[in-house]
């Protein structure tokens, strides 16, 4: 009626056992998360970057895709060439904000002192952005 499982099940419930796939450190790990928050930064500082451009977002989205190439290995990151149109400069300066936070918790726990100085300055820019008051721009 049913046919026998004849080959030996990938999944090892006994204790102790070894498996014969592989498992990342914990260094890379936080690589892939450092990697993944950097990329996510850089996505939304091209997009103050067509939106509001200026030198700093310039520097900072470099020295950002500089930073996720070398944790991927050398591959280079995506990057975004215009932006959608109705972005909110506050918002996105906030999003970046948080974006810049989780990349300097995750750059301290690996100690990477590269990305955490640059998520610092990244996260002071954005922070000094959302304090500056905003032009209201009247209709008429």
């Amino acid at each position: 009626m049913y046919e026998p499982i004849r080959t030996k099940s990938v999944h090892s419930t006994m204790a102790g056992t070894t498996s014969d796939f592989p498992h990342r450190s914990r260094e890379e790990e936080l690589d892939i998360q450092l990697a993944g928050h950097l990329a996510a930064l850089l996505a939304v500082t091209d997009e103050l970057r067509a939106t509001a451009p200026s030198a700093d977002l310039d520097e900072a989205a470099e020295r950002l895709a500089a930073q996720v190439s070398r944790l991927r290995g050398g591959m280079t990151p995506a990057r975004m060439s215009a932006a959608p149109s109705g972005t909110d400069l506050a918002a996105l300066h906030q999003r970046a904000h948080a974006l810049a936070g989780r990349a300097l918790v995750v750059a301290a726990s690996r100690a990477d002192t590269a990305a955490a100085i640059l998520a610092a300055e990244r996260m002071d820019a954005h922070g000094a952005a959302l304090a500056e008051p905003q032009e209201l721009t009247g209709v008429g």
